[in-house]
């Protein structure tokens, strides 16, 4: 039987309507706001007495739901939670809330990590050197803005004039820079996996992607790797880039990689593909995929889809997707992780593609 922990993350979005402020009994009556049960369920709570419904959003589903005598809804979901991550907010009376039990921090929206007892996981924070992870601000052209990424450095960076590679780590929708470093624990995979010296030094820049998907690509292409080359001691040739991204970050890999398909050498695409339900989606990136094969078939050394399986919600884009670069010659491996479309399995794509490049 597994055993689990509760790590609240420091998180913040926007107040909703229900949402009640400091002083009221939603935060001053004393209650238990989260917990793992023994089946690996967890259950939440929210005071809400004139509420006629309370569930969850998010990430998590309730599969029972009900009031107490004090006017706090107990929400459990379903047993077998995966160790990881979990966005999450109340559905109250069909109106977004989020948990006035759960701290807020700037630029997190409100999660709950799943932690079990006892077990060091490989994305979790160890007694290990730590690199730096540097907040950056760079011009965009591409928007006539300036805009912010996440950068990672390995220990010792600046015990040495050596150059590095660079991996560009994209998120998914409806996030931006700060979910690989936040959610996804990048810092913390990269520093354990260098400390047991699974990786090569690399520079990890992760970007904020929350803008179209084409304006991304040559943002990315033009500005970002411009940047990290001129102000990182970062090599400037295509053997020693890779890209990957999540998502929505999958579709501007994808797109970037179509743009400048001289430019990566690594390439992982995660838990995304074009839409299969889009019209003419295939129609338009089919000509694209075909007209780069050439440039891409010389550069790109290592290239694999992942996916969190069955229960993926992007696990048929996917395979259509891959089909059309295999359709043009192009092979990648697959990698199917059941696990759904979440954190739990791109902290292992990350994981796994981290160790894979530069070699």
């Amino acid at each position: 039987m597994r055993h689990f922990t509760l790590l609240l993350l420091f998180c913040c979005s926007v107040a909703a309507n229900y949402a009640q402020p400091p002083g009221t009994p939603a935060q001053t009556l004393k209650y238990i706001p989260f917990e793992v049960n023994a089946d690996s369920s967890a259950t939440f709570r929210f005071y809400a007495p004139n509420a006629k419904t309370v569930t969850l959003g998010g990430d998590l589903k309730a599969v029972k739901s009900e009031m107490g005598a004090d006017s706090v809804w107990t929400i459990t979901t379903s047993p077998g939670l995966n160790p990881s991550v979990y966005r999450y907010h109340f559905l109250v009376d069909g109106n977004k809330v989020n948990d006035p039990k759960n701290p807020m921090v700037a630029d997190f929206r409100p999660m709950v990590e799943v932690v079990p007892k006892n077990k060091a996981l490989f994305w979790q924070q160890k007694d290990v050197p730590h690199g730096l992870l540097s907040i950056v601000y760079y011009p965009s052209k591409a928007t006539n803005t300036t805009r912010r990424m996440f950068v990672w450095t390995p220990p010792n960076y600046f015990a040495d004039n050596k150059k590095l590679p660079v991996l560009y780590l994209m998120h998914g929708g409806g996030d931006n820079d700060t979910n690989w470093p936040g959610q996804g624990k990048a810092g913390w995979i990269l520093d354990n996996l260098f400390a047991e010296g699974k990786i090569v030094p690399m520079i990890v820049v992760m970007p904020d992607g929350s803008i179209p998907t084409e304006t991304f690509a040559e943002d990315l292409g033009n500005n970002i790797i411009r940047y990290i080359e001129q102000n990182f001691r970062a090599f400037t040739d295509t053997p020693h880039r890779a890209i990957a991204g999540l998502s929505m970050g999958g579709l501007q890999t994808l797109e970037t990689l179509l743009k400048f398909p001289d430019k990566f050498a690594y390439v992982n695409v995660m838990s995304s593909g074009w839409f299969a339900n889009r019209p003419g989606i295939f129609e338009k990136y089919d000509p694209l995929v075909k007209a780069a094969a050439a440039r891409i078939k010389q550069t790109v050394k290592y290239f694999i889809f992942t996916t969190g399986g069955a229960s993926d919600i992007a696990d048929k884009n996917n395979d259509l997707t891959r089909a059309v670069f295999e359709k043009y010659g192009l092979k990648s491996e697959l990698s199917k992780m059941e696990g759904g479309h979440s954190m739990y399995v791109w902290r292992h794509d990350l994981y796994n593609f981290s160790q894979k490049i530069f070699k």
